[in-house]
């Protein structure tokens, strides 16, 4: 096997070492609390059949996690295929012990298998968890990655290129493109920054082209003017190889739950569902968003005491800060924050945006802002400032996830792209502000609330969270 595909082996061996670890040690836990010292004796005959079903339970679960796929290469390092494998298939099996008892009438110990399972799961979601960090360290570095060859035209490939360069923890290195049909203008044109090896549209070119780049892996992106029996005819030859195949379609900011296959006269049809935040799934957000922000109201209170007597020791001016800002919808709402600026800063907004050439960007923001207190800048930094937000998110204007809430000179200077940001409530942070916070440009941040806003999701709400406590500790991208 080549030196650049070994990683997949190693990582597979990694994982099965792991996981037999996890659940042997979550299996004998919950053995030894069951059977371990106590006053009352248990019979030999009892203990002696609770030990054969920890090792057939052991067992059973580590050969699962591989059947299940949990340890194929397509689903280590990026998105949470991973992680709900290893769920459904300890849910699989605890529910067939609960059913094969039930059915047969053994009295299995509630405590033994109520101890095993969520030890084994957590155990298991913070081992992968601990090697996908070491994974994406490794892959950062162009180390334990796919070498990737993408066929289509220009422009696709191009998308394609910088999108996976964008996400290096999902393991792919675009190292060539082919670009069948295309001419020697479009080439000029062209804005792929990895070398072409082709632009023949027939099979055997693209065949051999691939054949003797060494990759180990294909992505067909759109615009490849390829007919579907070469497609067919490559995925043969490609399989017999030992190379991956790809299908990259052009969708764009798409999460996985939204896309459904469906196989239809031979055809994969791919369904796209519509995102809507309403019924069941607005109310479940409302929910989350009253009780998390109550609960951080009374936590936060001593940091809410110490602040206050900052601020109004140590500059001039009124405690809180508060500005209208545009909602869900286009409603307008005032918003909340500490002040962290001298008095009357917004007089002079305009002024320092003139300077810095920026006063008809959507994204109004001051570099190296001269308004801004001592005590305001510790306050940034850690985003203390806005803590009083979660008044709003108790009073409905805002959410605890959601786009960054934005005034209406920048909401004046939308495209329409943007006003579908507008769809959901604005959110004290974002997937913006967990991905470089002000240090992202006005493109990147609205293509993150975009993206929020097609593909909400209450597990996604609950990451952001963890992203944003993650963000505010280091002190990174202070806004």
């Amino acid at each position: 096997m080549p030196a650049d595909r070994q990683w997949r082996r190693r990582y597979a061996g990694r994982l099965a070492v792991l996981d037999g670890f996890v659940v042997c040690w979550a299996v004998a836990g919950a053995y030894f609390v069951r059977f371990g010292p106590r006053e009352v004796s248990v019979p030999r005959s009892e203990e002696t059949a609770y030990a054969v079903l920890a090792a057939i339970l052991a067992g059973a679960w580590w050969l699962m996690l591989g059947a299940w796929g949990s340890r194929a290469p397509n689903v280590l390092g990026s998105g949470a295929d991973e992680y709900k494998r290893l769920l459904t298939v300890s849910m699989w099996l605890f529910a067939s012990v609960a059913i094969v008892s039930y059915s047969l009438r053994i009295d299995t110990a509630r405590g033994f298998v109520g101890l095993a399972l969520p030890a084994g799961v957590l155990g298991l979601l913070a081992a992968r968890w601990l090697v996908r960090q070491h994974l994406a360290l490794e892959r950062k570095q162009g180390r334990s990655s796919s070498r990737l060859l993408i066929i289509g035209s220009p422009e696709s490939t191009a998308h394609l290129v910088r999108s996976l360069r964008s996400a290096p923890a999902a393991g792919y290195i675009p190292v060539l493109v082919y670009l069948p049909g295309a001419s020697v203008e479009e080439l000029h044109l062209s804005r792929v920054s990895v070398p072409v090896a082709g632009i023949q549209s027939d099979f055997e070119s693209i065949l051999a082209a691939i054949l003797s780049s060494e990759v180990d892996t294909v992505a067909i992106s759109a615009g490849a003017e390829l007919p579907p029996t070469d497609l067919r005819r490559m995925g043969w030859e490609l399989a017999a190889r030992d190379i991956g195949m790809i299908l990259a379609p052009a969708l764009t900011d798409i999460a996985g739950p939204r896309i459904h296959t469906q196989p239809v006269a031979g055809l994969p049809l791919i369904h796209v569902s519509t995102p809507k935040l309403t019924g069941g799934k607005k109310l479940a957000k409302r929910t989350f968003d009253v009780a998390t922000a109550g609960t951080l109201l009374l936590a936060l209170a001593p940091v809410f005491l110490i602040v206050s007597i900052l601020i109004k020791t140590t500059s001039p001016g009124p405690l809180f800060y508060s500005q209208e800002r545009v909602g869900l919808r286009g409603r307008v709402f005032r918003m909340r924050k500490f002040r962290s600026m001298k008095r009357n800063a917004d007089e002079e907004l305009a002024r320092l945006l003139e300077a810095q050439g920026s006063i008809d960007k959507p994204l109004f923001k001051i570099h190296n802002d001269p308004r801004i207190t001592g005590v305001g800048q510790i306050l940034r930094k850690f985003s203390l400032d806005e803590l009083p937000q979660l008044f709003n998110v108790l009073g409905g204007s805002m959410s605890l996830v959601g786009p960054r809430p934005q005034r209406d000179a920048e909401v004046a200077l939308y495209d329409d792209a943007a006003h579908r940001r507008l769809y959901v409530s604005p959110g004290m942070s974002g997937l913006w502000q967990v991905s470089g916070r002000s240090n992202l440009s006005w493109e990147e941040s609205i293509r993150l609330d975009l993206y929020y806003v097609e593909n909400w999701s209450l597990m996604g709400d609950l990451v952001i969270l963890f992203k944003t406590f993650k963000a505010v500790f280091s002190g990174t991208g202070a806004v």
